[in-house]
């Protein structure tokens, strides 16, 4: 059962969240929850209350869900919007500012076998 959650419009450049996303692709549900509490990066947050919800869609979804075979089936970020601001220079110049965004889309899926996440 392949369970989807997407969160749109983070306030962080899709280059540095993909940092943080790289490294629960593939593992289960508690390891890449432990991992993204213990990650010092900004994304981090944003992403395990991401995940939180991917696991919440699952028990919804199905009552009967086994939370312990759960994984990252797939998970990618996707640049999002631009704020574009202004930043005042020196001679009456003004430069640009991207303040960038980003869609980030986690896919969970159980795994076959036991709960330990063998392959």
């Amino acid at each position: 059962m392949e369970v989807i959650a997407r969160l749109r419009h983070l306030q962080a450049s899709a280059q540095k969240v993909r940092l943080v996303v790289d490294l629960i692709r593939g593992k289960g549900v508690e390891e890449a929850a432990t991992i993204l509490r213990t990650t010092n990066k900004a994304a981090a947050r944003p992403l395990a209350k991401l995940l939180r919800s991917a696991v919440a869609n699952a028990e919804n979804r199905d009552q009967n869900v086994d939370v312990g075979r759960l994984y990252v089936k797939e998970a990618f970020v996707d640049g999002g919007p631009a704020l574009k601001r202004i930043r005042a220079n020196t001679m009456g110049r003004a430069f640009r500012i991207l303040k960038r965004q980003s869609h980030v889309t986690i896919k969970l899926d159980t795994r076959k076998g036991d709960a330990k996440g063998g392959k």
